[in-house]
């Protein structure tokens, strides 16, 4: 009996278990083919991490920069606000630079003489960049009420490097001069390179005018262009229609003549407009012979020598001259500057300038403008 169930332990034990002909064909994973597995995986994690070295050195640098930069910006404002004069510290005798330069440093006296610079073609530019080269008017003009109003301000130095501009700005600025003397203000104009045309015309509301042998100054007249394109539109092919509600609405456009009716209707303007000058002229300088502003009062440009002989100014010299007659006209013995802070970002700005002239005169070309009025030196 135990034999029987010995060999019946031993058939169970012998069954192996039916194996499918497919699973007999899986092969098992080495350790090769997990290996090749991971490979795109590691791949793409250097990748990233090597991309997020990258983007962490650019974040640096950037940072890097922005401090400097800021540091460099703080460094310009205050030495802007608190301007460094270190000359007269080794310096005990001023040379005469060093004099022109203190007539102008900003001592914070009680009462004084204000300066408002006049740089530039005089404009309402609708360029608001602080990189325009045009000094709104209206800004200009609005400034010299406000300094009118002051009771510490006692007089106005007008500094003009100007060629001039459109007549209405130009006559902006000098009714605002014309209010600041009749507040009983004595106004100097300081002459620079060139105060010419609207530079003159401002010139003339001063009380005393200062210019240097060399300053370029004079023309005096009004000036308007016009441009007729009319033939170059036809090569390439352009044509313009307008409809109007009358046949001098669209005077002076450039896809078109002028016709004589309309040269005189313009003619009418421009002689108006000169009158306006020659009358703001004879007014400014009462003791001029009549006919002698007459003959140069066609346009001619002169020197400030010649200007001087002639009388349409009073003395030649710069700052020390102009600071003289300011001292004489308010009684004031050497009399101070008030608002003449370092006026270092406005020239900053400003010089800037020339580089927006190209695409300046592009837009030109490209978008002409209205005709405008102006007393405008052209060279």
């Amino acid at each position: 009996m135990a034999e029987e169930n010995q060999e019946q332990q031993n058939a169970v034990n012998n069954i192996q278990p039916e194996v499918k002909p497919e699973e007999q064909n899986k092969e098992v994973p080495t350790m090769t083919s997990f290996i090749k597995q991971q490979i795109p995986q590691i791949k793409q994690m250097e990748e990233t991490e090597k991309h997020n070295k990258e983007l962490s050195s650019i974040k640096f640098w950037l940072i890097l920069l922005c401090v400097v930069f800021t540091c460099s910006m703080l460094s310009g404002v205050y030495l802007i606000i608190n301007p460094i004069n270190t000359a007269n510290t080794f310096v005990k005798e001023e040379t005469t630079e060093q004099q022109t330069k203190n007539f102008f440093k900003n001592s914070n006296p009680k009462e004084g003489a204000a300066v408002v610079n006049i740089r530039g073609e005089i404009a309402e530019s609708s360029d608001n960049s602080a990189f325009s080269s045009k000094q709104n008017a209206s800004t200009i003009a609005r400034r010299i009420r406000e300094l009118a109003d002051k009771k510490e301000v006692k007089a106005l130095l007008l500094d003009i490097n100007s060629p001039g501009g459109t007549v209405a700005a130009v006559q902006d600025i000098y009714n605002a001069l014309n209010y600041f003397r009749a507040q009983k203000k004595p106004v100097v104009a300081l002459m620079r390179d060139v105060a010419a045309s609207g530079g003159f015309y401002i010139a003339m509301a001063a009380d005393k005018i200062v210019a240097q042998p060399g300053t370029m100054t004079g023309s005096i007249g009004v000036i308007m262009q016009t441009t007729n394109a009319q033939e170059l539109l036809k090569k390439i092919g352009v044509d313009f229609n307008a409809v109007k509600s009358g046949q001098n609405k669209d005077i002076g456009a450039i896809y078109k003549e002028l016709t004589e009716e309309q040269k005189l209707l313009l003619q009418e303007m421009i002689d108006e407009t000169y009158q306006q000058f020659f009358e703001a002229v004879r007014k400014g300088r009462p003791n001029m012979d009549v006919n002698i502003l007459r003959i140069y009062a066609d346009g001619r440009i002169f020197t400030g020598a010649r200007a001087q002989t002639l009388g349409f100014i009073d003395g030649l010299g710069g700052e020390e001259k102009a600071k003289e007659y300011l001292s004489t006209l308010t009684g004031i013995t050497d009399i101070k500057i008030l608002n003449q802070k370092n006026r270092f970002m406005e020239d900053f700005f400003f010089s800037f300038s020339n580089l927006a002239e190209s695409s300046l005169a592009l837009k030109q070309i490209t978008k002409p403008q209205t005709p405008a009025l102006a007393y405008m030196l052209n060279l």
